[in-house]
């Protein structure tokens, strides 16, 4: 069995292959195109990992793609309404992403036909976690997915075993660790989105000098999960521009 996973028209654009159960190939855009979190649709990391798995696009057997319309959909309502063009935004990716099969028929100069693939919609964080476990070699695992957002979740985690997984909980927007990764960077003065990684790698150089401050951002709830507190936050209020 053949599955390409493809995440398109969102930041970091990119491609991986499985074949049989084995991790073939995998690559962002951006290592092609040479664009910083490239978006769009991924067609030479694409090209990339079915050239190396020596298979074409007409003996793909799947196609997942990591984003599920139907997730989360009244919470997607509520802050569609709520945040006009945050909506207007998710559906210009989703009208994208239905189109994925006509652009890849176009870029490999295929008929529609010929490409035989069934089309799946995963959710994001499932897919995430799907990614990670199933080509681990571990039968049984904890499993955490968390990020700045995808489908309306900032977080999953569940257990893994054999060929099923069991969703433990999650944690919805607005609550997310990815955004309040991001806030502090800019406000830090790194003000593009990407930078994160430069804050973390300075932070092993300070000292916890303002612990007791950042407590009252973020609070672990439950004893698995965490609040934000939305007062230091806009993201829930208003479309944030991360660059």
């Amino acid at each position: 069995m053949i599955i390409l996973g493809i995440n398109a028209y969102h930041g970091d654009a990119s491609a991986a292959i499985v074949v049989d159960g084995r991790l073939v190939a995998a690559a962002e855009e951006e290592r092609f195109n040479r664009i910083k979190h490239s978006a769009g649709l991924p067609k030479e990391a694409i090209r990339y990992c079915l050239r190396e798995a020596g298979v074409s696009m007409a003996g793909v057997d799947y196609v997942a793609i990591p984003r599920e319309p139907r997730a989360r959909l009244l919470r997607k309502i509520y802050y569609g309404i709520k945040i006009p063009r945050l909506l207007l935004r998710r559906l210009s990716a989703l009208r994208l992403s239905a189109n994925i099969k006509n652009e890849l028929a176009r870029i490999f100069g295929l008929e529609q036909k010929k490409i035989k693939a069934n089309f799946i919609n995963v959710e994001h964080h499932r897919a995430h976690i799907a990614s990670s476990f199933f080509i681990s070699g571990f039968d049984k695992a904890l499993l955490l997915s968390a990020d700045g957002l995808g489908d309306f979740a900032s977080t999953m985690w569940g257990i893994g075993e054999g060929n099923k997984i069991d969703i433990l909980g999650s944690i919805s927007f607005p609550h997310s660790l990815g955004m309040y990764y991001t806030a502090i960077t800019q406000y830090l003065g790194f003000l593009n989105y990407g930078d994160e990684y430069k804050v973390m790698g300075l932070a092993s150089y300070g000292k916890p000098a303002y612990q007791e401050e950042f407590k009252k951002i973020v609070s672990i709830s439950g004893g698995v999960g965490f609040n934000m507190n939305l007062d230091y936050f806009q993201h829930h209020k208003k479309l944030e521009e991360m660059n």
